[in-house]
């Protein structure tokens, strides 16, 4: 059986008491959400404070683009990132959404150029070779515009020339592009002094604008009256002097290039100011060519092959250049039935000096100049075509005198003065062996031959004669000469001790012969020893 507990004794403790509070007491728990939410806040509002512009920028294609990892970069300096790449609504696009330092805000203007940065080999430099380990990037050229921009198109290439280069831009005037691209070189005295930034061609067709950087300091150089050439490749003329070759590098030589000079007589020009046009030549002879002030237009026409004679081919007076052939072409006249192919030329007559007594008078008149020219061509002065050099065929026209000529004089009523001219070199020799032709063609050549075949026979007839009747009668004489030189020389051999003593005999005949000259030529010396005798023996 069990017993049950006792209760506790409470008697020791204190009575409970109630008290009131107050129901706007404070919670002190509350406070920690409430300073999560300033922190929050806090945090918020210098997320916003610091927060970069956000800017899209449109490609061709998304390679080498990706959110969150692809960088945009000012001069290797990481200023934003991609953030995301989407398509076009046309889905011709890709635009993609990049943010970037509140610092660079101020730079996002409408000429800040974007670009992708890969390999790339281009005008014979290499660049972007990091990218192979690190991955593509944006790269950005700031602009100088003050309109402030968000949406932007990436170039395909980058910009050839950065905004703070110092130098000055020019614009060159050309009728084709020929081997230049952005990014060739520009040469002055063969030194490498700027680039070619980008060209445009003409809304019409015609033509096109091309804008050149040039690198300072060399941008001074470059004056009003400088003038620029295509330098790409190699620049060969055939002309009558030969074979001319010229080039400015290797470098121009394989990418193209543009050289520019100042003539001689204008390095005093100022500077040009950027953005001065400029036409864009051919080569360095047509650039540097010195327009003449004075021209005298002329016609010749010349009845032989023009084949050769170009337009700028020289006219000159033994050796000395006056003028180039400036027109060609063919004439119909329908009353003689005949074609001509007149060659006007251009006479510069300030490359000739007058020597005239009055001294005071520097330029001719039109009526002087014409009385002086056709006292020239009244002394014999004519145009002729000749060869200048025989390995390319070129042809020129040479002012020389022929005093064997006939009269002739300027045909003025003309609407372009005709001169006189002479048959070429090549003509003369042509009409000679025609002329040789034409007398051979008049010999009695078949009865030549007929008569000579005759000849001929009579001298074959006469040989075998002569071998048949005259050859053994000849032959029988030769053997009988023959015996009696054998006869001879058995005589000659019978007798040869006679001929011995008879060989001694006569030197003895000698000895005497001498004596007796001796003894004539003292008897001549002295008569009187016939009587007196010698005087040695007379003592």
């Amino acid at each position: 059986m069990t017993e049950t507990p006792l209760p506790p004794d409470l008697s020791g403790v204190p009575d409970a008491q109630t008290s009131r509070k107050s129901r706007w007491s404070v919670q002190w728990i509350w406070l920690v959400p409430l300073i999560a939410a300033l922190i929050g806040g806090w945090l918020m509002i210098t997320s916003i404070l610091n927060e970069g512009p956000v800017i899209s920028i449109v490609f061709k294609s998304a390679e080498g683009l990706e959110a969150g990892k692809t960088k945009l970069k000012y001069k290797d300096v990481e200023i934003g990132q991609v953030t995301a790449v989407t398509l076009s609504g046309d889905l011709k696009q890709v635009i993609a959404t990049a943010e970037l330092t509140k610092d660079f805000k101020a730079h996002l203007v409408r000429d800040t150029a974007f670009w992708l940065v890969t390999p790339r080999i281009s005008g014979g430099n290499v660049s972007g070779l990091s990218t192979v380990l690190s991955g593509a990037f944006i790269g950005v050229a700031v602009g100088k515009s003050d309109e402030a921009q968000r949406s932007f198109n990436a170039m395909d290439v980058p910009p050839v020339i950065q905004v703070d280069t110092p130098g000055r831009e020019f614009v060159l005037r050309s009728n084709d592009l020929g081997s230049l691209s952005p990014g060739s070189p520009i040469f002055f005295r063969r030194v490498q002094v700027g680039q070619v930034v980008a060209f445009d061609l003409d809304k019409d067709g015609m033509g096109l604008t091309m804008r050149i950087f040039i690198n300072a300091p060399y941008d001074a150089f470059v004056t009003e009256n400088t003038r620029f050439w295509n330098a790409g490749g190699i620049d060969i003329k055939l002309s009558a002097s030969g074979i001319e070759m010229e080039t400015q590098s290797l470098a121009s030589i394989l990418l193209g290039g543009i050289a520019f000079e100042t003539p001689a007589d204008s390095v005093d020009s100022p500077a040009a100011p950027p953005e001065t046009l400029f036409e864009l030549f051919s080569g360095r002879t047509a650039a540097l060519h010195n327009p003449e002030r004075d021209v005298l237009k002329m016609v010749v026409l010349f009845n032989e092959s023009l084949k050769g004679l170009v337009p700028g081919s020289p006219v000159d007076f033994q050796g000395i250049t006056l003028g180039e052939v400036s027109n060609i072409w063919v004439e119909m006249d329908p009353a003689k039935h005949a074609i001509w192919m007149p060659v006007e030329i251009r006479l510069y007559p300030e490359r000739l000096k007058l020597r005239a007594r009055d001294k005071n008078r520097t330029k001719l008149s039109d009526e002087a100049r014409r009385q002086l020219l056709d006292g020239l061509v009244a002394n014999g002065l004519r145009a002729q075509m000749r060869s200048g050099n025989l390995l390319t065929g070129q042809l020129y026209v040479a002012l020389d005198f022929f005093p064997s000529v006939d009269k002739a004089s300027i045909n003025w009523a003309s609407e372009v003065p005709e001169l006189p001219t002479v048959p070429g070199r090549m003509e003369e020799i042509q009409a000679s062996l025609k002329s040789i032709a034409g007398r051979l063609e008049k010999l009695p050549i078949e009865q030549i031959g007929s008569d000579l075949r005759q000849t001929l026979q009579a001298a074959s007839g006469l040989l075998n004669r002569l071998n048949t009747q005259v050859t053994p009668q000849i032959t029988a004489a030769l053997i009988e000469a023959r015996q009696a030189v054998s006869s001879a020389q058995g005589l000659v051999a019978a007798n040869k001790p006679l001929l011995e003593d008879s060989h001694e005999a006569i030197r003895e005949l000698a000895r005497t012969a001498k004596t007796l000259r001796s003894l004539a030529d003292y008897l001549e010396r002295h008569p009187e020893a016939l009587i007196r005798g010698k005087q040695e023996d007379r003592r």
